[in-house]
Order: C-alpha cells, then sequence, then structure tokens
C-alpha cells in the first residue's frame, strides 16, 4: 500500500426537498383544507476516524465526496424523504483544514470520533405550515435550503508514541527493524526511507508505537532533500529518539543539524523531551567510543547513551530510556486531567 499524508477533497452536502402545495380533495369531504408535507433534509458530509487505516491513499482515486439530496414534500402531509448521509473514512490522526491549508477545522485523533463538514440543507414546508384561521387555503410553500460546498485537505499525522529523528544513513530504520517487527527498507546509502514507517517495540513486557521518518538535512526547512513535511508525524510523540552516527567525524555538527531543523520547523517540536544516542558504536573502538560520547554530551548538554542497531548492544538501555519518558508523559496528562477537589473550610 502507498503511503500518502497529503490530500485535497472537495464536499458537496446535499439541499433540501421543496415544500408540498397540495389540498385534500375526498369524495364526500366536504371541507379539504392544505395537506402539503414539508421537504426532507439533505444529506450530511461527515468525516470518522477509523481503525485499521494508515495512510490517505484512498482520497487520490476519489476526491470528490456528494451526498444526496432530500426528498420534495408530497400530499396527504407526507414528509419527503432525507437525502442519505455520506461518511470520508479516515485514519486516526488525521487533521482535516479549509481551504488555506491553515485554519484546522477538526482534529481527529481517536477511533469513533466524527465531525460534520457540510450540513445538509433543511427541507422547506409545505403549504399546511401557512394554515391560519384568515388564510384557511394558502397556496405558498418554501423551497429546501441549497447544500453547502466546500474545498479540504486532509493532513495524516500518525499516532505514535516516539519518533526518530537523525540525519540520512543515520541507523533509523537499522534500529527500528532490530526493536520491532517492522521490516523498514535498509541499505548503505542515504535516504533508503522515502516515507514513514511505524512498529511496535516491546522491552521489559511493555509496548509503544514507533515512528521512523526519513532523515533531515541542513536546509530542510527550506526545501532541501525531502524537506521537512515528514515531522508533523513526529508532532504527537511523547519522546524523540535522537540518533547521531558514531561513524561520523562531526558528531556534534550532526546534532546541531537536527536541532537547528526542529527550531525552524516551530511548534512545541524543539521543546519536546529527548533521548540522544549515539549509534553504529560496533564500528569504533573503546577509545573512540569515549571521545565521541564526550563531544556528543557537551553539545547536547545532558546524557548520551551508547548503541548498536546491527551489533543490538546498548539496544535495550536505549528503549527503557524511551519507554521511561513516555511513562512521564501519560502521568504529566492523567495529572492534567484530574479535577482539583472542592475547597473546604
Amino acid at each position: 500500500m502507498k503511503f500518502l499524508d497529503l490530500t485535497k477533497v472537495y464536499v458537496r452536502s446535499g439541499g433540501g426537498g421543496g415544500g408540498s402545495i397540495s389540498f385534500r380533495r375526498e369524495k364526500y369531504i366536504e371541507y379539504g383544507g392544505p395537506d402539503g408535507g414539508d421537504g426532507g433534509k439533505g444529506g450530511d458530509v461527515i468525516a470518522e476516524a477509523v481503525d485499521g487505516l494508515n495512510t490517505l491513499i484512498d482520497f487520490r482515486y476519489q476526491q470528490h465526496f456528494f451526498a444526496k439530496s432530500g426528498q420534495g414534500g408530497m400530499g396527504q402531509q407526507r414528509t419527503g424523504k432525507s437525502g442519505d448521509d455520506i461518511v470520508l473514512r479516515v485514519p486516526v490522526g488525521t487533521e482535516i483544514l479549509d481551504e488555506d491549508e491553515e485554519t484546522v477545522i477538526a482534529d481527529l485523533t481517536e477511533v469513533g470520533q466524527r465531525v460534520v463538514l457540510a450540513q445538509g440543507g433543511n427541507g422547506g414546508w409545505g403549504n399546511l405550515h401557512f394554515k391560519s384561521a384568515t388564510n384557511q387555503a394558502p397556496r405558498r410553500a418554501n423551497p429546501g435550503q441549497p447544500g453547502v460546498e466546500r474545498t479540504l485537505w486532509l493532513r495524516l499525522k500518525l499516532i505514535a508514541d516516539a519518533g526518530l529523528l537523525g540525519l540520512p544513513n543515520a541507523g533509523k530504520s537499522t534500529f527500528l527493524a532490530a526493536s520491532s517487527n517492522a521490516r523498514p527498507k535498509i541499505a548503505d546509502y542515504p535516504f533508503t526511507t522515502l516515507h514513514p514507517n511505524l512498529g511496535v517495540v516491546g522491552v521489559d513486557n511493555a509496548e509503544f508505537v514507533m515512528a521512523d521518518i526519513p532523515g533531515l538535512i541542513a536546509g530542510a526547512s527550506e526545501g532541501k532533500g525531502i524537506g521537512d513535511r515528514f515531522l508533523g508525524h513526529v508532532e504527537r510523540c511523547s519522546v524523540l529518539l535522537h540518533l547521531v552516527d558514531g561513524s561520523s567525524e562531526t558528531v556534534a555538527e550532526d546534532y546541531h543539524t537536527i536541532i537547528q531543523e526542529l527550531e525552524a520547523y516551530g511548534g512545541e517540536l524543539a521543546d519536546k523531551p529527548r533521548v540522544t544516542a549515539l549509534n553504529k558504536i560496533d564500528a569504533l573502538d573503546e577509545e573512540e567510543r569515549a571521545t565521541k560520547k564526550a563531544e556528543l554530551e557537551a553539545a547536547c548538554g545532558g546524557k548520551v547513551l551508547l548503541m548498536s542497531g546491527v551489533s543490538r548492544e546498548g539496544l535495550v538501555e536505549v528503549l527503557r530510556a524511551v519507554r521511561a519518558e513516555i511513562q512521564e508523559d501519560r502521568l504529566r496528562i492523567a495529572k492534567g486531567n484530574e479535577e482539583p477537589e472542592p475547597w473546604r473550610p
């Protein structure tokens, strides 16, 4: 299945049916009177977050979604049939944006969440509604309201607990393959990862979801390389795992390159908790490990873990550090949702 995380759709709700102008005409009934029914309501266009999807590829082949219009009212006080709603099934984590690609209409982050994108028009009143003591034979009915037509953007931000960051060929895909059942493409050249990958990682009888995104380079925020458009997939993560290539001669510069791109991207991404790991230590001797670890710790101002995705050395320690940050974030969220106790004198 191909991966698609941004697409444009055109939606239109159904128009309401018109009211009916009708009079009761039956044999042996002296006074008939108006009996025109109301028109049916037009169908809504609804977006719903469903389980089992992780791409918007379906919307590449169908981009226009038009709901049915309501049926017109009929005599004998019969209301027209309402138009059927149309539901857009989207992956969990989909943002719905207005045509300007900036205004967020809805953010569907849980399975089953629904939002009405275009409200169907109400049906018109039949002439029965206009009957009064002074107007006992009204010849008036309302037309139905027209539907709403909109152009929208769907943008997918994957739901993951942890996100992988690093320069191209820093070993992110190898790490994901070594720690989960995911099988991303791995090769000895940059930009082997062209779209995000998800993997379920397990450590100490606990599981969490990790996202691997294409590597960043200097100037990614200006569109260089693949750019920074995939950074949105790690915005929802509790922690970022920053892998630095230990075989590089400029580990501190490599670290600062990624941090600068996070800051240029904006939002809260640069302030998220991070775990920094020096990768590919299987290619280094003890002296080189110590030197580059000290250099990287001076650059990041914190603790640096040593690991190798190939030999799996230090892999469990890195996963435990990531899991600890995820647990802390969940505790912070739980405390933030707790209602304060009422004050008692």
